[in-house]
């Protein structure tokens, strides 16, 4: 009841109600630059953060899908050839998924020109032809133990040494530095993210600050003095006279 009463009785004047909107604003504008910097935050650390952390996985998965195909070459027997190598697809799997993961993140071009969209498709590219390599390596060594004679199979076994060495390994050496280029760029593209929240921070500070004082000042130069608000009541409720005042006559006059 009370707050309706006062609801009823309340008459904000134009300085009151001018101020009211300038804070509101203020408020307004400063929150959603720090909404800004919040998003910012959040995705370097999805995307990025996590990201480069899943970079990192899959350079491990190749070098252990590698160090794998080195242990094939050195298996004695086709059960333990078979045995290592029934891992293979799952580890290239993983690598694939953990590539198209990341290249259905937001992608972005940094300030200096680094691109991600095409770095990530030079890591398809160069993972695609070293899969392809070391799937030629697998099928030779398949091959030497179902060889007729211990002839074909040292010699398969020379051949699976060979491309292995020769084709496999440069192509693993490509995908390292496609890799190593990635992350340069991500690392690149956080730092500007991190430069624009910083700058989106800066001149959130000052708005607010300027802001405040100019408020302020425009409070002291509006808002009327308690004092001077009084005599102007006073003033208008003293009712005025009806006749002017007639001068008093003094002993002396006639």
């Amino acid at each position: 009841m009370f707050l309706f009463r006062w609801l009823r009785s309340f008459r904000p004047s134009g300085s009151q109600v001018l101020i009211s909107l300038l804070i509101a604003g203020l408020g307004w504008v400063s929150g959603g630059a720090l909404s800004r910097v919040d998003q910012d935050l959040r995705i370097m650390y999805t995307e990025y953060t996590l990201g480069a952390a899943d970079l990192a996985h899959i350079s491990a998965d190749v070098m252990r899908y590698r160090n794998t195909i080195i242990r094939a070459l050195e298996a004695d027997s086709k059960k333990d050839f078979e045995r290592i190598t029934e891992s293979l697809p799952g580890q290239r799997a993983r690598v694939q998924l953990a590539v198209d993961r990341y290249a259905a993140a937001g992608l972005r071009v940094s300030r200096s020109g680094r691109s991600e969209p095409e770095d990530i498709e030079a890591v398809r590219k160069s993972l695609d032809q070293y899969f392809s390599a070391a799937s030629t390596t697998i099928d030779l060594l398949s091959r030497v133990w179902n060889a007729p004679s211990h002839a074909d199979r040292d010699r398969l076994r020379r051949l699976a040494e060979e491309h292995a060495a020769d084709n496999a390994g440069p192509k693993m050496i490509q995908v390292s530095l496609a890799l190593d280029r990635l992350l340069d760029t991500v690392a690149d593209v956080a730092k500007d993210m991190r430069d624009e929240g910083t700058k989106a921070i800066q001149s959130t500070s000052v708005l607010l600050v300027g802001g405040s004082f100019f408020i302020a000042l425009l409070n002291l130069f509006l808002a009327k003095p308690r004092s001077s608000r009084k005599d102007d009541e006073l003033s208008k409720s003293v009712p005025a006279p009806l006749h002017p005042a007639l001068p008093l006559r003094h002993s002396s006059d006639p």
